[in-house]
C-alpha cells in the first residue's frame, strides 16, 4: 500500500497539482491584498468614503462590551461585493494567461508545420531531375 500511495504521488500530474494550488492560494492572497488595499478604497472614494467591507443589513443589533460589539447578527453583502470583484480579478488573469498560452501552442504549431513543409520540400526531387536520373541509368545499362 504504501508503494503505491508513494507512485501515486509521485506522479508527475500530482505534483503538478500541488504545485498549482500552492501558487494560486498564494496568488489568492495577491489579489485580496490589491483588492482591498487598492481598488476598494479608489471605489470606496469615488461613492464618497463607503467600504464595501462594512456594508451589512442588521438583523440584530448588538451591544458594545468593552469596545468590541457583541451579539450583532448581520448580512454582511460589503464582504460578497469584494469577494465577487476578486473573483472576476481572478478569472480574467486566467484567461489572459490561458489565451497567451493558447496563442504560443498555435505560434508553436505553425512553425512546426513550417518546419515540416520545408523538410517534406527537401525530400521530394523534381520530376525532370528524377526523369534525367532514369535517363542516365538507362544510357548506363546500355553501355
Amino acid at each position: 500500500m504504501w508503494k503505491d500511495f508513494k507512485a501515486f504521488l509521485l506522479r508527475g500530474n500530482v505534483v503538478d497539482l500541488a504545485v498549482a494550488v500552492v501558487i494560486g492560494a498564494a496568488f489568492g492572497k495577491i489579489v485580496t491584498s490589491i483588492v482591498d488595499d487598492i481598488i476598494m478604497p479608489c471605489i470606496g472614494m469615488l461613492t464618497s468614503g463607503i467600504d464595501f467591507a462594512d456594508m451589512k443589513y442588521v438583523l440584530k443589533a448588538g451591544e458594545m462590551v468593552d469596545g468590541e460589539l457583541t451579539g450583532e447578527v448581520a448580512i454582511k453583502y460589503g464582504v460578497l461585493i469584494n469577494t465577487i470583484i476578486q473573483f472576476v480579478i481572478i478569472a480574467f488573469v486566467i484567461f489572459i494567461v490561458v489565451r497567451a498560452i493558447n496563442k504560443a501552442k498555435e505560434k508553436l504549431e505553425k512553425l512546426s508545420k513550417k518546419q515540416e513543409e520545408e523538410e517534406k520540400k527537401e525530400e521530394e526531387t523534381p520530376k525532370d531531375i528524377e526523369l534525367l536520373t532514369e535517363i542516365r541509368d538507362l544510357l548506363k545499362k546500355a553501355e
